[in-house]
């Protein structure tokens, strides 16, 4: 078994993947590390832009883990056209999880990958994982665990956000969110 928090990145001046975190961001990212200074952690697994990993950051330092990346926990693509109403569509994909749109991903491809990520940390020797990556990727891996998790539950999660789930061979035998 494996306890693995998901962990929504920080405020960010963007949604590119070069985006800062705001100053806001920052003092968020802070405030992260001192939830989990008593958690453990022993890996710290982000998406590769530099919000995530700048929301993971003061963590790994107090620690003395190294954030490892993994391009499979990028923000999912909804398109790389753009959309002038794409909150309608990505509220779509929530209910059609094979639509996809021109140059991007559907839900189910994007989960997937989220998914593959949580499957093969939870047997591995990691016992407290922390896992930091993007809004619509992490609604999709909570949808896969919940399939009541939707667009509207998707817009309620705040930056950052945390759920702590335990794992065992890859299937979620426990998931509450504990930031406020």
């Amino acid at each position: 078994m494996a306890t693995v928090y998901l962990v929504r990145h920080c405020k960010a001046s963007g949604q590119e993947p070069e985006a800062h975190l705001t100053e806001e961001g920052q003092h968020q990212a802070e405030r992260l590390a001192d939830l989990f200074a008593d958690k453990k952690v022993d890996r710290i697994v982000s998406s590769p832009f530099l919000r995530a990993v700048a929301s993971v950051r003061p963590l790994a330092d107090r620690i003395g883990v190294t954030v490892e990346t993994d391009v499979r926990l990028e923000e999912r693509v909804l398109s790389t056209e753009h959309l002038s109403n794409w909150m309608e569509l990505l509220a779509q994909t929530y209910f059609d999880m094979n639509i996809k749109f021109a140059g991007g991903e559907s839900s189910l491809e994007a989960g997937s990958r989220g998914m593959a990520v949580l499957r093969e940390l939870s047997q591995g020797r990691h016992r407290n994982i922390v896992v930091c990556t993007h809004g619509n990727l992490l609604s999709l891996m909570l949808k896969h665990y919940h399939p009541a998790f939707g667009f509207e539950e998707w817009k309620k999660l705040t930056n950052p956000d945390v759920f702590e789930s335990v794992l065992t061979d890859g299937e979620i035998i426990s998931l509450h969110r504990i930031w406020s």
